[in-house]
């Protein structure tokens, strides 16, 4: 349980890296409302909670194939993350933006955050 915590903690931490980074496009391709200092003007911890949950799910079920098919070392770990990122969110991202009609933008950014998110899930799972 606990490499699943701490490889939780990892893909959240690259998603918070992430967002951080790309703030400015991801409120204004998602349109949410911001202050006059460009902050979000909702400030619910909620998100942030549930995105953690998240990670912890992601992380598990990650811990779970890995087992399964005999994914170890950090190198092994972090290239199936990726391709889980890629291969299998990251497609579900794109169907929910297109069909949501949203901005397209959220495909690279959102899809971005999955792949990376996978990857350092994996290569902290792969350190166990």
């Amino acid at each position: 349980m606990l490499q699943v915590l701490v490889a939780a903690i990892g893909g959240y931490a690259f998603g918070a890296i992430w967002y951080m980074v790309l703030a400015q496009r991801w409120v204004k391709a998602t349109g949410i409302q911001v202050d006059e200092d460009g902050k979000p003007v909702d400030t619910s911890p909620l998100p942030f909670i549930v995105a953690f949950i998240s990670a912890i799910v992601v992380a598990g079920m990650m811990r779970h194939i890995f087992f399964m098919a005999g994914i170890d070392g950090v190198g092994k770990g972090a290239i199936t993350g990726l391709g889980l990122g890629l291969f299998i969110a990251a497609p579900w991202i794109v169907n929910n933006v297109m069909f949501s009609d949203r901005d397209k933008s959220l495909i690279w950014i959102d899809g971005g955050y999955a792949a990376g998110g996978c990857t350092a899930i994996g290569l902290v799972l792969g350190l166990f």
